[in-house]
């Protein structure tokens, strides 16, 4: 039984209820050279279920050697992959969208047997980096360079795009399966190979995408996966053979990877941490703004870079506070498999202890607390990571929980008395990842948007995550690199351009006849 089908039949038994020994407890593999293999180590990390913190899996810290060995894999399957042809290429992801969409179902079940995000919430996941494996399929046109014939006398000049190499991505643990499909497909459809680190908190989805792209016919070795933590992402970081490195988290890490990257001479693109605000103008469709609000803000337990964590009412806006409360009020905790569940658990009990101490440092500077989930209870799931939906009121700037990303269902709130204050505030926090207003107001959209320093905007969009025609554009503290994930950002990210000048005097054809005289030996 393949190592995709182990987790997804883990997926169905604890989202079932069951329990399981420690001697039952499978261990998460390595995918090297199109195989999934045990790992020699014996430094382990349990992996444990957000809504039971039953063990459902143990992740093995990778040995030097066999991360050695993930990326010799990737290094010879480089010399072979990079040279198909491009339509080669393109075909392996024609077939690899079609599994994927095929078996949503059952990656969904495994991010929210490992993340604790609701069932709907993680085929959306699943279906995100889809989009990402579909738009690969344009690689045909993606990865065209350009020609200017004739640019003097006899010399044309071309420029074409070449894979970098072995290219490298550190994924996060809110994402399984949208980051990594952020990362390698683009990079290997461009003709480089992959060597891939998922969060050791939920790599299952990660492990289920290794087994539909073997059976999409991916050749051995173009992307491999390795586990581990810190001395997994220095690794990475130092090791001459990756050309490139992708990175989604922490500002910390991110910060890290992209300092050390560089340093060893790898471009590196860092997607880091986030305060997203979502300005509330008076003239706002006042059901449809605080709907978007409440979904944006507590849906996936807040866990999402891109969550509206932030409201910003202007003006007259302030006075549907209540509302906004009662709204989110009536949001259903539960385990993720659960249906009708809004939201699941956050994802360990030393995330959900940091979300709570955030809250209370912002009630001891002088916020309210209107509305407090610390301490819900979900039957059934007493052991659980949960925290229930929360806000807190008259925030100002200097307060903690302000400066610092909560990751958590946890919505903020502000009140300025106009557009202006609300884009000074936004401008004077270092992030810029993404914000969002809501608006009846043509104009007033446009000088939002014209005036914002955020990298994505939404206007009556909560979440402008922009589909992968498009780049992810965080900008700021947001990213640090030269080129964004996916979109023409991706291609760039992931080729070199070689350009040829070429000179060809018209005077040196040869000018010939076919001959058709009866050769002469002499």
């Amino acid at each position: 039984m393949g190592q995709g089908l182990v987790l997804a039949n883990r997926a169905r038994s604890v989202s079932a209820g069951w329990s399981r020994s420690m001697s039952a407890v499978p261990n998460t593999k390595l995918f090297i050279n199109g195989k999934f293999v045990e790992s020699k180590t014996t430094d382990w990390i349990d992996l444990h279920n957000p809504a039971t913190n039953e063990v459902v899996t143990r992740v093995p810290k990778s040995t030097q050697a066999e991360m050695q060995e993930a990326v010799a894999s990737a290094k010879e399957a480089f010399k072979t992959w990079s040279k198909l042809s491009i339509l080669t290429r393109q075909q392996v992801m024609f077939r690899y969208q079609d599994i994927i969409r095929k078996n949503m179902k059952e990656v969904a079940k495994s991010i929210t047997t490992e993340q604790g995000k609701t069932l709907v919430d993680a085929e959306g996941d699943v279906l995100r980096g889809l989009q990402v494996v579909e738009h690969c399929c344009s690689v045909t046109s993606l990865q065209l360079g350009e020609t200017l014939p004739n640019i003097s006398k006899d010399l044309d000049t071309l420029s074409y795009r070449l894979p970098l190499g072995v290219t490298a991505g550190i994924t996060p643990f809110n994402f399984p399966a949208m980051i990594p499909l952020w990362m390698f497909p683009v990079a290997t459809v461009l003709g480089n190979t992959s060597v891939i680190k998922p969060s050791e908190r939920d790599p299952g989805a990660c492990m289920m995408l290794m087994e539909l792209l073997n059976e999409a016919g991916c050749p051995p070795g173009v992307v491999n996966v390795i586990h581990g933590a810190h001395d997994a992402v220095n690794f990475i970081c130092d090791h001459p053979d990756i050309k490139a490195i992708s990175f989604v988290g922490s500002d910390q890490a991110g910060k890290y990877i992209y300092e050390r990257g560089s340093r060893n001479g790898k471009r590196v693109q860092s997607n880091m941490g986030a305060k997203n605000h979502g300005v509330v103008m008076p003239d706002a469709n006042k059901e449809n703004a605080l709907n978007q609000l409440v979904g944006a803000a507590f849906g996936a337990a807040g866990q999402r870079c891109m969550a509206l964590s932030t409201a910003v009412f202007v003006g007259e806006a302030q006075k549907w506070l209540p509302d906004l409360v009662a709204r989110a009020k009536a949001l259903k905790v539960n385990a993720g498999h659960v249906p009708g569940t809004d939201f699941g658990p956050v994802i360990s009990p030393q995330a959900k202890k940091r979300i709570c101490d955030l809250v209370q440092s912002g009630i001891d500077e002088g916020a309210k607390c209107v509305l407090d989930g610390r301490d819900i209870q979900v039957p059934g799931y007493e052991k659980g990571n949960f925290v229930g939906a929360t806000i807190l009121t008259d925030v100002t700037p200097s307060m903690k929980c302000y400066k610092e990303e909560i990751f958590g269902p946890v919505l903020i709130t502000m009140n300025v008395d106009t557009l202006d204050d609300a884009v000074e505030l936004i401008n004077s926090n270092p992030y810029g990842n993404g914000t969002a207003i809501f608006t009846t107001n043509g104009a007033t959209a446009r000088k939002f948007t014209n005036n914002i320093d955020v990298g994505q905007v939404g206007v009556n969009v909560p979440i402008p995550v922009p589909l992968p025609m498009f780049s992810f554009t965080g900008s700021r503290g947001s990213f640090l690199g030269d080129a964004h994930f996916y979109g023409k950002q991706g291609i760039n990210f992931y080729t070199q351009v070689k350009t040829v000048t070429q000179l060809w005097r018209e005077s040196d054809v040869t000018h010939s006849k076919a001959a058709v005289s009866m050769p002469v030996m002499q």
